[in-house]
């Protein structure tokens, strides 16, 4: 028996047109949502009508592009599991499908529908998913149902029980757990949200398998085209710190932080925008505080690394510029959450970053193991890169301990691929 707010939702689902349409004449961009749906299913309906008889068809849907990012290595796995395959990807968010809307692996990319019953039966019976995936969260009852009673096998991967969240406040407990148990597997994070579904929402088929992002960090390492090879001899005989993805409150407390050590160490300065003015305001407050400073889209053999800051104005390069850093510094920490802190632990160097970072379990993973630092503003950050620079040991067992905390969460792409693999084979 469905709860009593799951109940309701699917009574008043089917009002859910008209209302955003009542709201969207005071929010233009709620008026964008809804006009990029409207013919959703005639260009779908052509787009799949299209395409050549797959031996088996995974649909993956994801909130946005973060999300996503966790599907790419289990689609590559899966290219190489199954080539006859074809995989199609819904998003919720419009960054999602504007970024990936041409992704080549995926034979067509969609918004979700709104969530209605007749939506939500059209698109599955549309589809004629053989599996659904679901990556994280996002959890639409209409559409679930829909593909339950599809026939299609569901999946929920690299998924996460946040303390506070609301799957498990009380009084959506049972509203979840309706959800939850119509997947055929659950595939968590960590060990404890495994034992979350089981106990508290009645989920059999549950299994720790880790964060599939993980493995997708360490593999776009290997197969990077090393376009920051370039600056690997400029750096080499002094220690680097990279500001990755940083802003504006990041900068006001790492640039003078680093002015006390900047005998000892290089800076690189990776902002989360390279727009043009926001590259020119990096560049003025640099200047403003006695610093010289080139781009790399302007770097030559003049460069000096010992007295100049190279910022980094194009985009494509942080991956690949943490191989040439002894210390990173990942942005996002004084604003909404910090950003991408995989990414500079797969090279084994260690992770500072601000205090916001509770949407993030592989940085809360990161300070557990030893790895990654808090600071709260400049005087912390300071004292920690002072302390870096001084004590080689400490962080030479900062960078092992981010290393091996990466390495021990590889693997989750090739789980959750077999999954999938299994259910197609036994058509």
């Amino acid at each position: 028996m469905a709860s009593l707010a799951l109940s309701a939702y699917r009574l008043l689902s089917p009002l859910l047109p008209h209302l955003l349409r009542q709201l969207s004449s005071r929010k233009p961009r709620l008026k964008t949502f809804l006009e990029a749906r409207v013919n959703l299913f005639e260009e779908f309906e052509s787009t799949l009508a299209a395409l050549p008889e797959p031996s088996c068809r995974l649909w993956i849907h994801a909130s946005s592009v973060g999300e996503f990012e966790q599907a790419r290595t289990i689609i590559a796995e899966l290219r190489q599991m199954l080539p006859d395959m074809d995989v199609v990807v819904s998003f919720f968010s419009d960054s999602g499908y504007e970024t990936r809307k041409h992704y080549p692996d995926a034979a067509a990319v969609f918004y979700l529908p709104l969530d209605t019953p007749e939506n939500a039966r059209q698109l599955a019976t549309l589809i004629g998913a053989d599996i659904f995936m679901l990556m994280r969260y996002d959890f639409w009852p209409n559409h679930l149902q829909a593909i339950k009673n599809s026939g299609a096998k569901m999946i929920l991967a690299a998924t996460a029980l946040p303390p506070g969240s609301p799957y498990l406040k009380h009084g959506l407990r049972g509203f979840y757990r309706d959800l939850f148990t119509l997947f055929d597997k659950v595939f968590t994070i960590d060990e404890s949200d495994a034992a979350t579904f089981r106990k508290r929402f009645g989920c059999t088929s549950v299994r720790q398998a880790g964060d599939p992002r993980f493995d997708q960090v360490v593999e776009r390492q290997r197969k990077s085209d090393n376009r920051a090879a370039k600056l690997k001899p400029m750096f080499r005989d002094r220690m680097t710190l990279v500001g990755g993805s940083t802003w504006e409150p990041d900068e006001a407390i790492l640039i003078p932080a680093w002015l006390s050590v900047r005998e000892k160490i290089s800076l690189v300065l990776v902002p989360h925008r390279v727009d043009a003015p926001n590259i020119e305001r990096l560049l003025r407050f640099l200047r403003k505080s006695g610093i010289e400073a080139t781009t790399i889209s302007a770097l030559d053999e003049r460069f000096d690394q010992a007295t100049q800051v190279l910022v980094v104005d194009q985009v494509g390069y942080l991956a690949e510029l943490y191989a040439i850093a002894s210390i990173a510094y990942v942005g996002g920490g004084f604003g909404v959450n910090v950003h991408n802190t995989i990414e500079p632990a797969a090279h084994a160097i260690p992770v500072l970053f601000g205090p916001r970072h509770g949407n993030s379990p592989e940085a809360a993973g990161l300070i557990e193991a030893g790895a990654a630092t808090v600071v709260t503003g400049e005087p912390e950050l300071r004292e920690a890169l002072t302390k870096f620079v001084g004590e080689t040991t400490h962080l030479k067992r900062a960078g092992e301990n981010a290393g091996t905390y990466v390495r021990s969460r590889l693997g989750a792409t090739r789980i959750i691929a077999e999954a999938v693999a299994g259910y197609c084979r036994k058509k």
